[in-house]
């Protein structure tokens, strides 16, 4: 595989606010990266026996993983649903982290409620949207199913969001210019030929779908795309992959998860792949892979216990609203009496009913003590969603 290659760019600052030094600095020309092809590239005699064993141990994890939580599913609990959901916010939560995007799950509950949340919840919020986005355009890998991502994505935010970039970007370094960037990904004007050139090796079958899904993410970061959004863009197509190759058909597994635990060595493994290593980045999703499988399940068995320990402390008669409520929790952990109602199909005086059974029974606590614009979270659910973000970044 080719490091990637550089050409030059005339560059002005413009009118900016900065020093004489700053801008002299800034000025002239800048180099940027040319991507390697890589639609028609031999990877499979370009990696080692090593390589392709772990890709395929890690493969065998995500695939256990995704019949495990669909074994747990009886069909009429309703338990694979939320399970599911949850586990794709998880994801959406832990991609935005990595952008240093940190919310806690009452917060990115109370944006999916509708209910005044942080800046940064309504942006994991739009997260959660491009991964539901990425899970449903999975068979068909396109330029414009790329770009209804990121516009899903974005589009509350950005004006630019389901387009591609039209101007340069750089990471790292100072806003005035490319100069001292880290790493300036391709002009503009290339673009376009190298996103199809993605989008053609994405539809190679020769290749194992993990070590597919991981060079495609790595050279997606490598063009950069879009002008904001590339780092979540990303791993949702990541997700898309999953599904799109078979690995995931029940649900979204927490790769990113994966990643957040040694962030540095992510980052180090996409520079790697720039300069024509592609194996750092194999190996990261190959452990990444291992890690969302094993604690996927674990955050599943916990949330399974925590729904079935509620309903045993549930008093209602067999055909209450009030057991729909209970599974509803684990998808959606804060709730309002709104929402119940439009979720199970009933009445609100009904949804009230429920809402006050799963209060008696200590899974709900109300939040808000007010008279009206009532909301009730499940604090054991939230907690435990909490612990799982907090033990990716924990050392040891």
């Amino acid at each position: 595989m080719k490091p990637v290659e550089y050409e030059s760019h005339p560059w002005s600052p413009g009118n900016v606010y900065a020093s004489r030094n700053v801008i002299r600095k800034h000025s002239g020309p800048y180099r940027a990266a040319i991507p390697a092809k890589i639609a028609d590239l031999d990877f499979v005699t370009l990696l080692d026996g090593q390589v392709h064993a772990d890709a395929d141990e890690a493969t065998q994890q995500l695939v256990r993983f995704d019949q495990y939580l669909a074994a747990r599913s009886d069909g009429d609990s309703g338990e694979l649903a939320p399970m599911s959901s949850i586990l794709l916010r998880t994801e959406s939560a832990s991609s935005s982290q990595i952008e240093n995007l940190t919310v806690g799950a009452r917060q990115l509950a109370l944006a999916e409620l509708g209910e005044q949340a942080s800046r940064n919840a309504g942006l994991v919020k739009a997260n959660v949207h491009a991964m539901e986005a990425a899970t449903e355009l999975a068979d068909d890998i396109s330029v414009e199913t790329i770009l209804e991502m990121h516009r899903r994505l974005l589009e509350t935010v950005d004006p630019e969001a389901g387009n591609l970039r039209t101007r340069q970007v750089w990471i790292g370094g100072s806003g005035v210019g490319p100069h001292l960037a880290s790493f300036v990904p391709p002009h503009q004007s290339r673009v376009v030929e190298a996103i199809d050139d993605l989008v053609g090796f994405c539809h190679r079958d020769d290749l194992s779908p993990l070590i597919q899904i991981a060079i495609a993410h790595a050279q997606f970061e490598t063009i950069h795309p879009f002008t904001d959004g590339n780092g979540r863009t990303g791993r949702a197509l990541v997700q898309a992959m999953l599904k799109g190759s078979g690995l995931t058909v029940h649900t979204t597994v927490p790769l990113s998860a994966g990643l957040l635990v040694d962030i540095d060595r992510y980052f180090e493994a996409l520079t790697a792949f720039r300069e024509s290593d592609p194996v750092p980045i194999l190996s990261e999703f190959s452990r990444a892979a291992g890690y969302a499988a094993v604690e996927g399940r674990a955050l599943i068995d916990d949330l399974n216990l925590i729904r079935t320990e509620s309903a045993s402390r549930i008093i209602a008669r067999a055909d209450s609203a009030a057991w729909g409520l209970n599974d509803l929790l684990i998808r959606q952990p804060v709730v309002n009496t709104a929402y119940v109602a439009e979720q199970l199909g009933i009445s609100k005086v009904t949804a009230q009913t429920s809402i006050d059974k799963l209060e008696a029974a200590g899974t709900l606590t109300e939040s808000t003590k007010k008279v009206r614009h009532r909301v009730w979270q499940a604090n054991d659910v939230l907690a435990r969603l909490d612990d799982f973000a907090a033990q990716i970044k924990r050392p040891g």
